[in-house]
C-alpha cells in the first residue's frame, strides 16, 4: 500500500483521490489552507493551477526531497488560452524538477479531465494516464497506484518528454473551451 498525499481539492484532487482509494492505497489532500502542512506521502501530487505551484513549492520545497513529485499542471496563459507560459525547450515539469533537484519528478494526469478520471473511460476506452520522467522506480510506483484504481498507465518516455504532454493537454482544454470536446471526453490511448 502507498500513501499519497494531494496538494489541491478541486476537481482534478477530488477525482485523483477517488483513483488512490478504489486501489486500495490511503491518500490524504491538502488544500490552499493546508498548504504549508507537510506532505506526508511517498507521491506526491501537485493538483493545483499551473500559477499557484511556485507558492506550493515554497511551502514543501524541503518536506519533497527524496518523494515522488507529480505535476498534472498545464502552463497555460489562463487570460487567453491561447499560448503555454514555459519558454518552448521546457515544460512545467521541468521547471519543477529544477526547483526540487531532490525530488523524483513525474509528469501525469494533465492530459485526463477530471470527469474521465471518475468515469475510468474516455468514450469506451479505459483511461489512460501518459506519464513522463527520468526515474523509471518513481514511474512504476505511480503506475502501482493508478492501475489498481482502474486506469492505464503508459511510460511516454523521458521528462523532456513533458513540453509534448503539455501541449497535449494544452490542446484538449482549447477544444473544450471551443465546445469542440465535451470536459468528459477527451483523447484516447489504445494499447
Amino acid at each position: 500500500m502507498t500513501h499519497v498525499t494531494i496538494i489541491g481539492n478541486g476537481k482534478m484532487g477530488q477525482a485523483l483521490a477517488e483513483v488512490v482509494t478504489a486501489g486500495g492505497n490511503t491518500v490524504d489532500v491538502l488544500g490552499h489552507a493546508e498548504v504549508h502542512q507537510p506532505a506526508a506521502g511517498q507521491i506526491v501530487i501537485l493538483a493545483v493551477p499551473y500559477p499557484a505551484v511556485s507558492e506550493v513549492l515554497a511551502a514543501q520545497r524541503e518536506n519533497l526531497a527524496r518523494k515522488v513529485v507529480v505535476d498534472i499542471t498545464n502552463p497555460l496563459n489562463f487570460d487567453t488560452l491561447d499560448s503555454l507560459v514555459v519558454p518552448p525547450d521546457s515544460s512545467a515539469a521541468a521547471e519543477i524538477a529544477r526547483a526540487l533537484p531532490q525530488s523524483r519528478v513525474v509528469k501525469a494526469f494533465n492530459t485526463n479531465f477530471a470527469a474521465t478520471l471518475k468515469a475510468r473511460k474516455v468514450g469506451s476506452q479505459p483511461v489512460v494516464v501518459l506519464m513522463a520522467g527520468d526515474d523509471a522506480p518513481a514511474k512504476a510506483l505511480l503506475a502501482d497506484v493508478v492501475e489498481p484504481g482502474g486506469l492505464k498507465a503508459v511510460d511516454a518516455g523521458p521528462l523532456r518528454r513533458a513540453r509534448e504532454l503539455e501541449a497535449m493537454g494544452f490542446l484538449e482544454i482549447t477544444l473544450a473551451a471551443a465546445q469542440k470536446l465535451p470536459w468528459d471526453g477527451g483523447f484516447g490511448v489504445v494499447t
